[in-house]
């Protein structure tokens, strides 16, 4: 069972993946992304299909529960997971930058090896990172999906972008990348390239938000330089976030680039990362309960100026650490 299932009431598709139900448990003593496994090549960093996808290239047909209301289509796309170093108990923090570059540059490649198929509609780079999203496999490594369609919040999230620039005739995220910046207060740091800030209306404690400074549409749009310093920005965020508490903070990871293969999002798109960091203290988890979930009705229990403080300081005990290492 892999197919895509309509739902009529939110105009969404979701995804159904039978086959990931079987995934086995990996045994303690052996990780299928160490090239000591014999399961991969020696390497830096590296594109691997994942073996269980919930999107295939190759689909089959939908099983045959669908009719002209419940409406079913092949499950097209493509599922890849990016390795970022083979070694099995590496952090990001541990990787230089001379690494993070070429991390960067691989997601640039796998993006556009991806957009280059016309089916695709969507290419989303992220990362689940720690037990509390569900990651079972501590080797560091994020994924890549293409849609075949646009889904729902990112739809949401373009349309509200192209609807601002026609009744302003500006960027959305520009204006409210100024607006943080003049405030100052949710603003953790910043380089010439990117900008680490709180939302003012983060619906998660710590959920950052990681911002080109640059107006850029695609990852693949950025100079080698400023691809240097996203792998650097990206690198410094979890370290600060690892910093909140002393220990490897999960989270979840999500790249924002404009649709692809949709039309021309090149004035009213700009390019940024979401960070879901699902921790609201050292001890406690911030679950998504009923009314998150049921309704979409998005509530943080702190404020973000106080918890911008937090991270602030967070940030420069990482930048202490980080020079009394060299």
């Amino acid at each position: 069972m892999a197919e895509l299932r309509w739902d009529p009431f939110i105009k969404d598709w979701t995804m159904v993946a039978g086959n990931r139900q079987g995934r086995p448990q990996m045994p303690k003593d052996w990780c299928p992304f160490c090239p000591s496994s014999g399961n991969v090549p020696e390497y830096e960093v590296m594109k691997y299909d994942n073996d269980f996808p919930a999107l295939s290239t190759s689909p089959g047909e939908p099983d045959p529960v669908g009719t002209e209301f419940f409406k079913t289509a092949r499950n097209y796309g493509k599922c890849e997971v990016i390795l970022y170093s083979p070694e099995h108990r590496a952090r990001m923090t541990d990787l230089s930058d001379g690494h993070m570059e070429k991390l960067v540059n691989l997601w640039c490649e796998r993006f556009e090896a991806l957009r280059a198929d016309p089916k695709i509609k969507y290419v989303f780079i992220f990362e689940n990172r720690g037990e509390a999203v569900g990651v079972t496999m501590p080797h560091p490594h994020g994924q890549i999906y293409g849609y075949p369609f646009l889904p729902k919040k990112l739809a949401l999230e373009t349309g509200s972008a192209k609807e601002y620039y026609e009744q302003n005739g500006r960027c959305l995220f520009c204006d409210f990348l100024q607006k943080e910046t003049e405030f100052e207060k949710r603003v953790i740091f910043q380089n010439e390239h990117f900008t680490v800030l709180l939302p003012f209306f983060s619906a998660y404690p710590y959920g950052v938000y990681l911002l080109s400074n640059a107006h850029r549409q695609y990852i693949t749009d950025f100079t080698p330089e400023e691809r240097r310093a996203l792998g650097v920005t990206v690198r410094s965020t979890v370290g600060m976030l690892d910093g909140l508490f002393g220990f490897r903070f999960p989270y979840m990871m999500c790249m924002h680039s404009a649709p692809v293969n949709l039309g021309d999002y090149s004035k009213d798109f700009h390019f940024h990362i979401e960070f879901y960091p699902p921790m609201r203290s050292a001890e406690k988890i911030k679950y998504n309960a009923s009314s998150e979930t049921g309704a979409w009705a998005a509530c943080n229990p702190t404020c973000p100026e106080e918890t911008a403080q937090e991270l602030r300081q967070a940030y420069r005990r990482y930048l202490t650490e980080k020079e009394r290492q060299k």
